[in-house]
């Protein structure tokens, strides 16, 4: 179930603890603190053994990979891994967000939600343009599992 707030924001009402979470960190440090937690319980790693080219996220400063896959309920399961823990860490909030969602509605989630826990702002131009093309990635791949 999406939240909305403020007309325009929206995401999965389970994100809200994490977003709350996030926003109330003094400065970027203690965010990349929580990024790195994060990182250690990503929900759905994906096994470097995994890792190609045919999942790898272009434009990531870091090498990065996320699959995403339907469950046995036809519910969006995003698998995804990475080499840095800043991204390992932005990859399982990113999966927090989509696991268990319809992959219709997931394909039409927005990236706000990181802009509203302060995360995109505390990120270097690179890894914020890197969160946004793993992203995208995840929303085309969610939209073709829905059919769309």
């Amino acid at each position: 179930m999406l939240r909305k707030m403020n007309g325009n924001r929206n995401w999965p009402e389970h994100l809200d603890s994490i977003v709350e979470e996030f926003s109330s960190c003094f400065d970027s440090m203690e965010r990349y603190e929580l990024l790195f937690q994060y990182a250690k319980r990503n929900p759905t790693p994906l096994s470097p053994d995994e890792w190609d080219s045919s999942n790898q996220v272009h434009g990531c400063q870091s090498r990065a990979h996320v699959e995403c896959r339907l469950d046995q309920e036809g519910k969006l399961k995003l698998y995804g891994g990475a080499d840095a823990q800043i991204v390992q860490g932005l990859i399982a909030i990113t999966a927090i967000a989509v696991n268990g969602m319809d992959p219709k509605e997931a394909s039409s989630l927005s990236p706000l939600f990181a802009d509203e826990m302060g995360i995109r702002s505390s990120l270097t131009p690179s890894r914020a343009n890197g969160f946004l093309n793993m992203f995208k990635r995840v929303k085309e791949e969610a939209s073709l599992l829905s059919g769309g």
